[in-house]
């Protein structure tokens, strides 16, 4: 522990060209006394490091100096990548090592280049989440399941209930909610980590398909997902400012199909998960929509709009 300390001091004061005991303090989470025991330490270790005296003083490495401890390891690299998502980066265990690789990568950098850390997190942040969703703990087996998939190692998990022996190749973070990529019986399957139960990272490489793309794969599953919950369709007729309000309306993955359908006479038929979730849908259409069918959207609809104007009557 204190050696990374020691480790992250001198390339803080790499990075930056000098700190006060302060400002080191406050990077290390440590207090000003462990500061001053930590520089100490260095210097007897032969690190050139002094203190500026004097207003605005403080730390700094001898002009010139500069430490070989720069290379990243492959965890610190992998946790590079995902430092725009600081929030993945804590609940998946990584913040420590992703703070290190950040400190590495400055630490390298040529001195007109050291602000642009700053420069890029001042200008761009991610923030995973949907709005309204609670700030709610990660998933309790999300950590090890992070593990066994940077290492390509084999988990035993209970997942509703059932055992079962997984080999992870991916996580996905999408609005707040972890979903695992994993290989069960020759196939690729989704599993939501917050279902998982009992996790057992086990000491059993796998062979990993290099093949295999995340991204693609998940962008192919949330298509297919989408799809498979329009079990519905109905027939509406719509107004020219209706035909203009069908792609704020339609669900995305419904929307190419209704377009191809539209009549001149503005009939469309429109995939939806259900008759009441249509019911909400065509509403926001206004006086824009008419539902042709089914007749139990029809009477839904012709109701709801007789008690709207019974209400501005």
């Amino acid at each position: 522990m204190r050696a990374s300390r020691l480790m992250s001091l001198v390339l803080l004061l790499q990075g930056r060209g000098g700190m006060t005991a302060a400002e080191l303090a406050k990077e290390l989470e440590v207090s000003e006394r462990t500061v001053h025991r930590d520089v100490l330490a260095l210097s007897e270790a032969g690190v050139p490091v002094y203190a500026d005296r004097g207003r605005g003083g403080g730390y700094r490495l001898v002009d010139g100096y500069r430490t070989r401890l720069t290379g990243l390891d492959r965890a610190e690299a992998e946790a590079l990548f995902l430092s725009g998502v600081p929030a993945a980066l804590r609940e998946m265990g990584l913040q420590e090592v992703a703070a290190t690789a950040r400190l590495k990568a400055a630490a390298a950098l040529s001195p007109a280049l050291r602000d642009a850390p700053a420069t890029a997190a001042q200008r761009f942040h991610l923030d995973a989440p949907g709005w309204f969703v609670g700030d709610d703990p990660p998933p309790a087996a999300l950590a090890p399941l992070a593990r066994a998939v940077w290492s390509d190692r084999r988990v035993t998990a209970v997942y509703k209930g059932n055992r079962r022996t997984l080999e992870p190749y991916g996580l996905v973070l999408k609005a707040g909610a972890w979903y695992l990529a994993a290989r069960l019986k020759e196939r690729v399957l989704i599993f939501r980590v917050h279902r998982f139960g009992e996790i057992s990272v086990l000491d059993e490489p796998f062979d990993r398909d290099p093949g295999f793309d995340l991204a693609a794969y998940w962008a192919g599953q949330s298509a297919e997902f989408s799809r498979s919950l329009l079990r519905e369709v109905v027939t509406l007729r719509l107004t020219e400012r209706g035909r203009r309000l069908l792609r704020h309306v339609a669900d995305p993955a419904a929307l190419d199909d209704a377009l191809a359908s539209l009549q001149p006479d503005g009939t469309v038929r429109l995939a939806v998960e259900s008759v009441p979730v249509a019911y909400s849908q065509v509403l926001r259409f206004g006086p824009e929509a008419e539902v042709v069918g089914p007749p139990e959207l029809r009477a839904m609809l012709a109701e709801a709009t007789a008690r709207m104007a019974a209400l501005y009557d």
